[in-house]
């Protein structure tokens, strides 16, 4: 049975897009900006990774690109870390797409967008 183990991700500009993740805390290695393919594994074992479009259009000749390519979640420690971190990414430049609320679903939750347009859900439980 095969298992998902990986995110993947087509980025414009490698440097630019590996910024905005380190923002949010992940553990991105310096001095890679400038690869083709950035992979890491996130504390929880999951892995993310960032192709530059050159790379995808080498894999896949007839690809067209566009934007809102993927989204990923984060999921912070409690509601509070959700307003702060979004904060601190709106508060840096980037674009948002919902500021934080409480969700009817149980949650605070706010959506934010990376360099290349995909969307990036921050949640917690409400306590």
């Amino acid at each position: 049975m095969a298992l998902p183990d990986m995110v993947g991700y087509v980025v414009k500009e490698m440097g630019t897009t590996l910024a905005f993740y380190r923002l949010l805390g992940l553990a991105i290695p310096e001095g890679v900006e400038s690869e083709a393919y950035v992979e890491v594994i996130t504390p929880n074992g999951y892995r993310l990774s960032w192709n530059t479009e050159e790379m995808i259009k080498g894999i896949y000749p007839h690809w067209n690109g566009g934007t809102g390519r993927v989204s990923v979640a984060f999921k912070c420690a409690n509601p509070a870390e959700v307003d702060t971190l979004y904060a601190k990414v709106v508060g840096q430049g980037y674009q948002s797409e919902r500021e934080p609320f409480d969700a009817f679903w149980g949650q605070r939750y706010a959506v934010v967008y990376d360099p290349d347009g995909n969307s990036v859900d921050l949640f917690a439980p409400l306590e």
